[in-house]
């Protein structure tokens, strides 16, 4: 967030006259307001506004921040864009507006907005045919089903396959591409929704195919520069192939910038950078995803309303680019509205009802009386936005905590771990098979660092090129839960999860558990240990 506050300037030349000193401290002042005012812009591409002169009551983004502590979500940052002015964003700390974060399927909209690009161009059509792109990489006989595949279908999440082959090729196999298309099809193309992240690569895959550049590189002069959208990743597979269905890394304001471009069909600083026709034939509904099911149900359900070219439809005439355990760019048309949000939840749609509980009511069609004072509780509260450390609630003193554990065989491949506590700092070193990382944590707050130590992730078993990501910043905090059980919090700033690492030591054995946040405290994985030094 923007400071506040800048520092005062200092007079101090006692001998100037009564008169001047007043004159400097009035222009002192417009001087800090001016650069106050440029400071606050430097932070976001976007103007600043005031809630209420945008129609948006102060109290009711406060009161969505509220409910967001309250509630079992974890929010690491929040932009909300009304009138294409920035009139709320926090990050809770240590989030920060200048890191990047893992979108999981926000991705796909991206993509979307690739195929966007290559239709225009007219690279390509929404009907041609998915075997035309690939044809040394087809199966020996093409059934009917494979043969009537289109783009459009892709983009649809309407392949026809009976299960999502995602997590099984992505996991076992080099060649995404050949594996995909060696599936069979169950269904006619086109007919029942199911969501598959592998058909969202093969649009990457394709996007490759017609440009003869990966899809992170043909949407830089298109999309990423016009936005002023910077230092973006994406990863790729073996082949070489942005995975498009998931994998991109982009800044909080980056994916508002991707929903005001929605927004405003496609016009980016008067210029129209994506068709017009291209935001409403890739924002409209295409495919209901449960056809039959329940108005009630149907009613209280953002994951009910349709789905478009890898953009959902909301309720609320809202569309929204949706990612795994909460990371949201949500576009309000009848609202003139961007909210983009990067969390980690194990309910997603508990965050969405948040945002339809607090921040939609808020809205007004004209602009409300300035309220000052809730307008600077609100700046406060954004400001303070935090997630606590490891909490230290044991008695332990010892500040000098020397000890190297042998781990037995376990699933995440840790021979051994060493502790060593000076000064507050908790240094471990951690070895996997042959590789050696030191992570250092801090008690009390967050320590930054750098790791080559692959984190929790979904994708992290896919046959991938993860090189491109290293090092993966962190952050580390430990505590003493009792004088014998030390916890380690190790938060993969750019992704939505975090590793705990809770350590029982009794005597010369260490008994510790790995516990991913994703997995909410199941599936924990238990090491064993004996002191060696």
């Amino acid at each position: 967030m923007p400071a506040n506050h800048l520092s005062p300037v200092q007079i101090t030349q006692r001998s100037w006259s009564k008169f001047f000193k007043k004159q400097l401290f009035a222009a002192s002042l417009c001087f800090l307001f001016f650069n106050h005012t440029l400071y606050a812009q430097k932070t976001s591409s976007f103007p600043i506004g005031i809630p209420e002169a945008e129609g948006v009551s102060s109290a009711g983004i406060d009161s969505f921040l509220h409910a967001a502590a309250q509630s079992k979500h974890e929010f690491h940052s929040f932009m909300f864009l009304r009138h294409g002015k920035v009139i709320a964003q926090g990050w809770w700390n240590p989030y920060q507006p200048t890191l990047r974060h893992s979108l999981y399927s926000c991705s796909k909209s991206f993509t979307s907005t690739a195929i966007g690009f290559a239709v225009s161009e007219k690279r390509l059509s929404v009907n041609d045919k998915v075997i035309s792109f690939f044809h040394g990489s087809l199966p020996d006989t093409i059934k009917p089903y494979l043969a009537a595949l289109t783009i459009k279908d892709l983009l649809t999440m309407t392949v026809g396959q009976a299960t999502d082959p995602t997590f099984a090729i992505a996991s076992r196999e080099d060649d995404w591409v050949k594996s995909f298309l060696a599936l069979p099809i169950a269904y006619k193309p086109g007919s029942q929704f199911l969501y598959n992240s592998l058909a969202t690569f093969m649009l990457s895959a394709i996007v490759q195919k017609v440009t003869g550049q990966k899809e992170v590189d043909y949407l830089k002069p298109r999309l990423f520069d016009p936005l002023g959208i910077k230092g973006i990743d994406w990863e790729i597979n073996k082949q070489g192939i942005n995975t498009g269905g998931w994998g991109l890394r982009v800044k909080t304001e980056d994916m508002a910038k991707l929903g005001q471009l929605y927004l405003q069909k496609g016009v980016w600083n008067g210029k129209q950078v994506l068709p017009k026709e291209w935001i409403e034939e890739a924002t409209t509904f295409k495919i209901d995803q449960a056809p039959g099911v329940a108005q009630s149900k149907r009613d209280s359900s953002d994951w009910m309303q349709g789905y478009c070219y890898q953009f959902w439809r909301c309720r609320n005439n809202a569309f929204r680019a949706d990612g795994a355990f909460g990371q949201y760019i949500v576009v309000m048309p009848d609202q003139d509205a961007v909210i983009a949000i990067t969390s980690e939840t194990s309910d997603m749609q508990g965050v969405l009802n948040l945002v339809w509980k607090y921040l939609l009511p808020s809205m007004r069609p004209q602009a409300l009386p300035i309220d000052k004072a809730k307008d600077d509780q609100l700046k406060k509260h954004l400001a303070a936005l935090s997630l606590p450390p490891a909490a230290n609630t044991g008695n332990h003193t010892n500040n000098t905590f020397n000890k190297t554990f042998s781990i037995q065989p376990n699933d995440l491949h840790i021979n051994s771990i060493s502790f060593n506590m000076t000064n507050n700092v908790c240094h471990v070193t951690i070895k996997k098979d042959s590789a050696s990382y030191t992570l250092n944590f801090e008690t009390g707050k967050w320590l930054p660092g750098k790791t080559n130590m692959q984190g929790p992730g979904l994708v992290s078993g896919a046959r991938e090129d993860f090189s491109l990501l290293l090092p993966y910043k962190v952050e580390g905090s430990y505590g003493w839960n009792d004088g014998h059980t030390l916890q380690l919090k190790l938060r993969y700033i750019e992704s939505p999860h975090t590793e705990t690492i809770t350590c029982h030591f009794n005597n010369q054995q260490l008994n510790a558990d790995v516990e991913y946040s994703f997995n909410y405290g199941r599936n924990k994985v238990a090491l064993h240990g004996e002191l060696i030094k």
